[in-house]
């Protein structure tokens, strides 16, 4: 049985999060194989301590571990630094050297970043993989190596190989065992516990006391959308702690080095072409946020109608008589079939407002009369502030779900640190 508190411990790994003690176990249940593994996952969230427990845990632990980040290195070098080449292979080549899989011969190479690789290269590495064969940049010998591949990527690899930047052989080749690394925003339960290891670790280090989250502060860190992961957090601790002489860290002071985004997601429109790409039923929200968004044009039109009939009702008092027919047709239509929006909870309604023929006449042989003229009176409907938009969609979504803040937020397509903020911002319980 797999002891993976006696792995985390080694490895100075902190969390409880389901995926990651799942990850966990499968990294230890695959180092004792040979079969390659693809490690995916944001940057940040620690796949290099992964390659290492894969290696260490493995009958190859005695030899060499060799790390090479795939984006780091020049394309103009790459195969060189891999493979190796002999002297006069090029114009500084003044002696033979080995690649990096020759280093690792024997143990484990871990190709980091491994979505940022030249496809040029991904052909070589794949025939290294299949063959275990490998020659130097300049040589036609052909040397066997014996290694096992680590990879890793931030990237979205099924989307890049769509867009032909990476080759579907070589990803089957690298993920015949693929390992899922959570980011930190994911595992929010770990977050006040790897917040309490920085802070002990650095205050040991300057010989301070260390920090503490306050209620307030707590909520605000756990919020946080930390896309720096784990690494941010961390760079984040060790600069309040030597910045801070308060030793509470209460969301205020948090607030000061973790800015939220100031642009507002809310409402977050979807376009047309968008949700008929992804589905076909539109869903209560969308029409919510359509309908809030269109409160604005609906208040243009009836402001333009209103003063159409203040122009009318001003033409009539001067005395002076108006065929219908010297009105535009769609003027006249608009006054005509006034546009009546009504936005009820979670739809969207249309209704019509017909007026009686004889309050309009539409022929240009009678003349409107003062006394004929029945509809002159101004419609007021001013617009919805969009604060007041704001709040009215985050209440529906937090009545919607009982108060569940988390759902609630997935339900307006904004994280949970934003709605918080918004709560805060409107004094909304």
């Amino acid at each position: 049985m797999i002891d993976i508190q006696n792995i985390k411990n080694r490895y100075s790994i902190i969390g409880n999060n389901l995926e990651l003690n799942h990850s966990l176990s499968v990294a230890v249940q695959v180092a004792t194989n040979d079969l390659s593994v693809l490690i995916t996952g944001e940057s940040g969230v620690g796949k290099d301590v992964f390659s290492k427990i894969i290696h260490e845990n493995s009958s190859r632990k005695h030899k060499n571990l060799v790390a090479v980040n795939c984006g780091a290195i020049p394309e103009g070098t790459i195969e060189s630094e891999l493979f190796g080449h002999v002297k006069g292979a090029f114009t500084s080549a003044d002696k033979d050297r080995k690649g990096y899989f020759e280093m690792a011969d024997g143990g484990t190479i871990f190709l980091d970043e491994i979505g940022e690789l030249p496809l040029a290269m991904q052909a070589k590495l794949l025939r290294v993989l299949q063959s275990g064969e490998m020659m130097r940049v300049g040589s036609s010998e052909t040397k066997k190596v014996n290694v096992r591949v680590v990879a890793a990527t931030n990237m979205d690899i099924t989307k890049a190989i769509k867009e032909g930047k990476f080759r579907t052989d070589l990803y089957y080749r690298l993920n015949q065992i693929p390992i899922y690394l959570p980011p930190l925003r994911e595992r929010k339960e770990d977050i006040e516990l790897l917040f309490r290891k920085f802070a002990s670790d650095i205050a040991d280090t300057y010989k301070m006391k260390p920090l503490k989250l306050t209620e307030s502060g707590k909520e605000y860190f756990i919020n946080y959308p930390w896309y720096g992961n784990i690494r941010e957090l961390k760079n984040i601790t060790e600069q309040i702690s030597i910045i801070e002489k308060e030793r509470e860290i209460t969301d205020e002071i948090a607030m000061k080095y973790l800015q939220y985004s100031h642009e507002s997601k809310l409402p977050a429109l979807y376009q047309h072409h968008e949700v008929s790409q992804t589905t076909n039923t539109i869903t209560d929200r969308e029409l919510l946020l359509k309908a809030l968004s269109m409160g604005q044009m609906i208040s243009e039109m009836r402001n333009e109608i209103n003063e159409l009939k203040k122009t009318l009702a001003a033409l009539m008092q001067s005395g002076i008589k108006i065929n219908s027919t010297q009105l535009p047709t769609n003027t006249t239509q608009n006054i005509h079939d006034e546009a009546i929006y009504d936005v009820e909870e979670n739809d969207v309604s249309y209704t019509h407002a017909h007026y009686h023929d004889n309050d309009y006449p539409n022929t240009a042989e009678k003349e409107i009369e003062e006394d004929e003229f029945v509809d002159t009176e101004i419609i007021y409907d001013e617009p919805l502030a969009l604060e007041e938009r704001e709040k009215n969609a985050i209440r529906k979504a937090l009545e919607k779900h009982n108060g569940n803040r988390k759902n609630a937020a997935m339900e307006l397509h904004i994280s949970e640190r934003t709605l918080y903020r918004k709560l805060r911002e409107y004094g909304i319980q």
